[in-house]
């Protein structure tokens, strides 16, 4: 059942209807879904109905039931990288979510995976932002998900404007923005995060960055590079440039995990997508030997 826990910190008493929808950004459907929900909305363990008032410093918690049948929608279109009786490996193309969601319900690469594989689980082991591109491995049960868990590595490839040079480490701990359930920022009290970049082309419009993540925090490459002064191209959320982009430039463009079945190790490498690669010179935009 997902779960999210939130933190009125204004400075008078407001309503919780108030705080959920124009605070948090909830949608009508979801506030419904708490409201009707056994325990839905708590605060301090008790139940909390929408008309209350909440007071600074109040803790709420906000549990609603996900619907465990997936719709399967056979009219969407997905590339498929790989598929063993275990798992599969697609190209998720930008614009689509992975999970069903209240304004998703059947463009979603569950609903993709629901036609293809009808029955099978659907486990996925690098969850990818909805305008982000690229790779997703997919476990068939749950067995071949724990099998997998924290042996998956990933190569993002993202386009920053020009000046960033060299390699480095961002090491900044990210956590959520107060006012916002969506965006993140980079906080001292905020869970630990690392990623790893490499410049690998230069040029007037743009640089394309290689980007290795040792955590997974929400929005981490998009939240560290923004940190560092170089937000994504086309990512409107973290102040990136959307003159080129109108999408956050960021490809998953490599995965490399040990199959379940056999232990051998799978790498697959997937280009970048069409309107990123539009804005580099025509040419091999990764080297694999160096991955």
């Amino acid at each position: 059942m997902p779960q999210l826990r939130l933190t009125y910190d204004g400075d008078r008493p407001m309503q919780l209807r108030s705080f959920l929808r124009g605070r948090c950004g909830l949608s009508a459907q979801l506030v419904k879904r708490l409201k009707s929900a056994e325990n839905g909305i708590t605060r301090r363990g008790e139940t909390v109905r929408a008309a209350d008032l909440l007071m600074p410093g109040d803790e709420l918690l906000l549990c609603w039931p996900e619907s465990t049948e997936i719709d399967a929608n056979p009219a969407l279109s997905v590339p498929v990288v790989f598929a063993s009786a275990r798992v599969t490996v697609c190209e998720k193309p930008a614009g689509m979510p992975v999970h069903p969601s209240v304004r998703h319900r059947e463009d979603t690469l569950a609903n993709w995976y629901a036609a293809q594989y009808p029955g099978c689980a659907f486990h996925v082991l690098n969850r990818l932002d909805r305008n982000t591109s690229g790779l997703c491995l997919l476990a068939r049960s749950s067995h071949d998900a724990h099998l997998l868990h924290g042996t998956v590595q990933k190569r993002y490839f993202a386009l920053v404007p020009p000046g960033l040079t060299g390699q480095g480490t961002v090491h900044a701990p990210i956590a959520r923005e107060r006012d916002s359930v969506i965006t993140r920022c980079v906080r001292a009290d905020g869970r630990d995060a690392v990623t790893h970049y490499r410049v690998l082309y230069s040029g007037k419009s743009c640089t394309l960055v290689m980007l290795t993540p040792e955590t997974g925090r929400t929005h981490q490459i998009r939240v560290h590079m923004a940190h560092i002064g170089f937000p994504l191209l086309g990512d409107d959320l973290y102040g990136g440039d959307c003159t080129l982009l109108h999408a956050h430039a960021l490809h998953c463009g490599l995965i490399r995990f040990p199959h379940p079945g056999d232990g051998r190790e799978m790498t697959l490498c997937s280009p970048l997508r069409p309107e990123m690669a539009a804005l580099l010179p025509d040419s091999e935009w990764y080297d694999e030997t160096a991955l």
